[in-house]
């Protein structure tokens, strides 16, 4: 569920993917993997787009339907 969060949240902050991969230091393809649901994100980089998009990080799980 958190790769659709993450790809909504991207999209209603008017970002790219691209600018978030360099907001979180790294490659562009590993971002794209976390928002295909490819990957799993790594603990860090979900703390730091909770941050990003002034959410939580419960949010971007899914725990919570508050933003």
């Amino acid at each position: 569920m958190y790769f659709r969060r993450i790809e909504d949240l991207r999209t209603d902050s008017d970002k790219t993917q691209k600018d978030v991969a360099d907001y979180l230091n790294m490659h562009l393809t590993v971002y794209r993997r976390y928002e295909k649901g490819e990957r799993e994100i790594p603990v860090w980089a979900l703390i730091k787009l909770a941050r990003l998009y002034g959410t939580t990080t419960d949010y971007i799980l899914g725990l919570s339907d508050q933003r």
